[in-house]
């Protein structure tokens, strides 16, 4: 029975059934989509290659002794300024000094026998000289003349043995003074002391190799050896730009030119070789050799400190330039790139012609005009 009751609830049921279903409908249609876009415009760009180096001393000298001996004296310690010349470190002269005077001895007594013999060479010269005149006269026999000669060409062959003896003797004596002058050890080089590696009392033994006392860098102007990845250093040319900053101060920036790129990566001995060779193959990265040159005057730089690289390989001012991230990059063509445009309110996709690029940004060379506005990212509004 169609009673008043029942047609009102007919209606509620049909009104929630129609509530329902727009409420399902709004929850169920398509999100708003908002695109975030950026303009692009002029700007400057450079291209660089990064890599990690080593801060060294352009010209340093490893100081050692030449001499075998005990260490009498230190007169540097690692930090002092030297001069050219300065006396360093002295080893005790005692057998040096001994040899030499033995050796001064010798030669003494040599020469005074060279006297001996060059005045019995005269007196043989003169007698030979005598029984010559005499044999002109008939007063003396022929074996006569030949024993005054045979005994003069004697004393000048002692005299001349006595000679070489003598040259023998001052040539090892210069040896031994050269080795006594050894026991004073001078700065070959103006700079700092930057290591000192023997102690006063200590036995140096030079027979087999020289013993390294200490080591004299000049820290006005630093190296700084970098390694480059085989990927990157076709890219790196003597005379290019080179700025660093070491991990004490990433604030400040040195800048120098590239001196040398050497030709083949370092290479290691024994097991490291080895390991290096067997890495070639799984993957390692080989690396070759950067080197450049940086003033140093307010000794800022240390030896050894570790520089954060960047060679500038090309540069451009006031060019269009893209951000990397609103750009798909060709896998056709490194320089190739597609980038969506918002045009009157449009997507529209455009093909992109790329020149340098830095870790952000690439060059437009064609396919894009200043004031384009790149998709970067979208997304559904809420």
């Amino acid at each position: 029975m169609d009673t008043p009751s029942s047609r009102r609830n007919r209606w509620i049921a049909a009104g929630a059934t129609a509530v329902a279903l727009l409420l399902a409908a709004w929850w169920l249609r398509p999100p708003d989509t908002t695109y975030q876009t950026v303009e692009i415009g002029r700007g400057d760009i450079a291209a660089t290659v990064n890599a990690l180096g080593t801060v060294q001393p352009q010209t340093a000298v490893d100081v050692g002794a030449q001499v075998s001996g005990q260490i009498k004296r230190l007169a540097v310690q690692p930090g002092d300024q030297v001069e050219q010349g300065q006396l360093l470190a002295e080893i005790d002269p005692s057998i040096p000094l001994a040899t030499v005077e033995a050796g001064r001895a010798q030669l003494a007594g040599l020469r005074a026998q060279l006297a001996e013999q060059q005045a019995q060479e005269e007196l043989a010269r003169r007698q030979y000289a005598r029984q010559q005149q005499m044999d002109r006269d008939g007063s003396t026999r022929t074996e006569d003349v030949q024993v005054a000669e045979a005994a003069m060409k004697a004393a000048s062959a002692r005299v001349a043995n006595l000679r070489a003896q003598i040259e023998q003797t001052a040539s090892r004596l210069r040896g031994e003074e050269a080795q006594l002058g050894f026991t004073r050890i001078y700065a070959p080089i103006a700079g700092t002391v930057v290591s000192v590696e023997a102690k006063p009392g200590q036995t140096l033994n030079a027979t087999y190799q020289t013993p390294t006392i200490l080591r004299i860098a000049d820290l006005t102007r630093m190296t700084v050896s970098t390694q480059v990845s085989e990927a990157d250093i076709h890219r790196v040319n003597p005379g290019m730009t080179a700025r660093f900053t070491t991990l004490g101060d990433d604030r400040r920036n040195w800048t120098g030119q590239v001196r040398q790129v050497l030709p083949a990566p370092p290479r290691a001995t024994g097991e490291a070789s080895a390991a290096a060779d067997a890495g070639r193959t799984g993957g390692k990265v080989i690396a070759y050799t950067v080197l450049f040159d940086v003033a140093n005057d307010d000794d800022a730089l240390m030896p050894e400190m570790t520089a954060q690289v960047v060679f500038t390989t090309a540069s451009a001012k006031g060019v269009l330039i893209a951000p990397l991230a609103a750009l798909t990059e060709s896998r056709s063509s490194p320089d190739s790139y597609t980038a969506r445009v918002m045009v009157d309110g449009r997507i529209v996709e455009r093909h992109i012609l790329g020149g340098m690029r830095d870790r952000m940004s690439v060059q437009v060379l064609d396919g894009l005009k200043a004031g384009d506005r790149l998709i970067v990212d979208e997304g559904s509004a809420s």
